[in-house]
């Protein structure tokens, strides 16, 4: 009994301590927080339009997280999220020609657990100066009359206009330990195609914020086959260069095909690509055409795009402005499914399908106050290598109307 009595004291004792030891601790740090580290990216888009025209320093601003931030398997910034910030610095548009700029700061961004996490993220955006065109109208000017050369120094530069969408990168400003409890697991296989739209603003803007044409086609293709499905059905890439476009407005006059088009945003950015089809008979006036951006998404690598097409019916002439312009036809999806049956005579679309936007446009107008309605749908087609003319059966084969 006295042996039995001593050795079974220190066991109990010895059991005692273990339960403790397993039992009465918390969870390892490892496994019931994890760190953010600093300098982690956050990708984000403005939630409005600035401008230096009318913004003022301390002006409070919010952008909207586009990418989810992912840390160990799980997420601990959501798409969609807000971030705030603040335009710090703002000017005009002053004399000499000097553009106007903007500087916006990034604060914080909000978690999947409620909680917010300090950014540090400093981007200015500077207006187009006319310096260089100040400083030759100065010297054509001396070279005829020099007394009236002051005058161009009152000349202006632009004001500096960030659009809605524009993609800023922000990073977090110190680590961070928190809690995974509250946080939800990563999200597997989510359809990039589902997550582009989802983010694709319903309607473009023109340089000054107002919204125009509608978005109506997304492309899935690469770079190489986008251009050269366009350009197997007879489509030509709208000129851009200034001299050039000079040069065939006076040497090719009525027969200029590649007429340029306005630049118009998306995701703060101008169209990649212009793509015109003239008609043979009226080519300045009449014409298909369709701007297209790049997105930030891929599907299996590939790189998913936005278009806004419409079609040219006539020039419209603006005597108190010296301007012209086209006049396009209020039926914007008869020319979202012309594109689609026109590239696949000479280039077989892999799939066609209509999706629908979670921002339908039924009826709208355009940046300079045409107006224009849609079925509120987008075409989604899939480009492939393949040349072989459509048959009777096909998927484009079905949108005609």
């Amino acid at each position: 009994m006295f042996c039995a009595e001593h050795l079974y004291r220190p066991t109990c004792m010895l059991a005692f301590l273990l339960a403790q030891g397993l039992f009465g601790q918390e969870l390892p740090v490892s496994l019931s927080t994890l760190v953010i580290k600093s300098g982690t990216p956050v990708e984000l888009r403005t939630a409005e339009t600035i401008s230096s025209e009318g913004a003022h320093k301390g002006d409070r601003l919010e952008f909207a997280v586009v990418k989810d931030v992912v840390i160990e398997g799980f997420t601990v910034i959501r798409t969609g999220a807000l971030a705030k910030g603040s335009i710090v610095g703002v000017k005009g548009k002053r004399p000499m020609g000097i553009g106007g700029n903007v500087v916006l700061k990034l604060d914080s961004v909000e978690l999947t657990n409620g909680q917010s996490i300090r950014l540090v993220a400093l981007r200015k955006f500077k207006g187009r100066s006319h310096t260089l065109r100040m400083g030759l109208a100065m010297a054509a000017a001396g070279a005829i009359y020099w007394p009236i050369t002051p005058v161009f120094l009152l000349l202006h530069g632009r004001e500096r206009t960030v659009l809605k969408g524009t993609d800023v990168t922000a990073y977090t400003s110190a680590d961070s330990s928190i809690g995974i409890v509250d946080l939800p697991k990563s999200r597997k296989n989510v359809p990039e195609l589902s997550e582009m739209i989802n983010l694709l603003p319903p309607r473009v803007l023109d340089g000054e914020g107002r919204e125009g044409d509608m978005v109506n086609l997304i492309f899935l293709a690469t770079e190489a086959d986008l251009q050269q499905a366009f350009a197997r059905a007879g489509w030509l890439k709208a000129d851009k260069s200034v001299p050039r476009i000079v040069w065939h407005l006076m040497s090719r006059r009525k027969h200029y095909k590649e007429l340029p088009m306005k630049r118009l945003y998306v995701y703060g950015r101008p169209q990649d690509y212009s793509f015109v089809l003239p008609d043979p008979k009226l080519i300045v006036a009449r014409r298909h055409h369709v701007r297209v951006w790049r997105t930030d998404r891929e599907a299996d690598g590939v790189p998913l795009w936005a278009g806004a097409a419409t079609e040219d019916i006539s020039i419209e002439i603006v005597m108190h402005k010296l301007q012209f312009f086209h006049r396009i036809d209020p039926n914007v999806d008869a020319e979202r499914d012309f594109i689609a049956r026109n590239l696949g005579v000479t280039w077989q679309p892999a799939r066609t399908e209509y999706m629908a936007s979670p921002y339908p446009v039924l009826s709208a107008q355009t940046a300079t106050g045409q107006s224009y309605h849609s079925d509120g749908r987008m075409l989604f087609v899939k480009l492939n290598r393949y040349e072989h003319p459509l048959t009777a059966g096909s998927e484009v084969a079905v949108i005609s109307r």
